[in-house]
């Protein structure tokens, strides 16, 4: 991701180390003088840096994509979603990000488990701004061979999310704040939107909005809670610590 020092300026910090992640220090540190760093909204030109498959595929997949377009004269256009939510998303696929998570927990009467402090921040975007983002890209011909971030420019906590969802659906659950990191797991990521704005694009549910909406959708659903499942096949490969 990218951040900024006070002392060094904009930097690109690796993976947060082991021994400092053991120590419970969750705060990115500046790669040059060790000092913590404030995260700033990413764009679409910072360098990817993946840690994972699935984030090398995602990755490769819109190179080719790109590269087959423009040797072929087939208009193409890469959307990168941030974090995606609203009504409708699976809540039994521990898979599909906290806000289904997280309801599916609730719903099965069960506290939110969060990693790290909760402090962590995502780029939470609605489905109905990921569908204007796309009618744009299919509308406008200056979007043409280009990628594009979607989400809202706005980080917020993870901690907050189940609060949230908690207070809306009227439960009596706590969040339980874990202090336990998973391998690979960035801090903070959060959108630099001005490139799609250019296409008209506006995000127009900002998440306390949204995440009422998806609350006042999950109170008639059922869930099959997968989490502890999930959970137990991470930490069997080493990847929950």
């Amino acid at each position: 991701g990218l951040y900024r020092c006070g002392e060094c300026g904009l930097v690109h910090p690796p993976l947060r180390p082991e021994n400092q992640l053991k120590a419970h220090d969750w705060e990115v540190r500046c790669p040059d003088c060790g000092k913590h760093v404030e995260s700033v909204p990413i764009g679409e030109d910072t360098p990817p840096s993946p840690t994972s498959v699935y984030a090398i595929t995602k990755r490769d997949q819109e190179e080719l994509c790109h590269t087959v377009g423009k040797a072929y004269g087939i208009p193409t256009v890469a959307l990168r979603y941030f974090n995606v939510y609203g009504p409708r998303q699976s809540l039994s696929n521990p898979y599909t990000g906290v806000c289904a998570i997280f309801s599916g927990r609730i719903l099965n009467n069960k506290p939110p488990l969060i990693f790290e402090d909760g402090n962590q921040t995502r780029d939470f975007v609605h489905v109905s701004d990921v569908v204007q983002a796309n009618i744009l890209a299919l509308e406008k011909s200056s979007a043409d061979y280009k990628s594009f971030n979607v989400g809202t420019g706005v980080p917020t906590k993870i901690i907050e999310v189940a609060k949230l969802l908690i207070a809306y659906a009227g439960s009596g659950v706590s969040p339980v704040v874990l202090n336990r990191y998973r391998v690979g797991d960035i801090r903070h990521c959060y959108a630099n939107i001005e490139r799609i704005k250019q296409l008209g694009y506006n995000p127009k549910i900002m998440f306390r909005d949204g995440i009422g909406q998806l609350a006042d959708w999950i109170s008639g659903q059922e869930a099959e809670d997968r989490f502890d499942q999930a959970q137990k096949e991470l930490e069997a490969r080493g990847l929950i610590e």
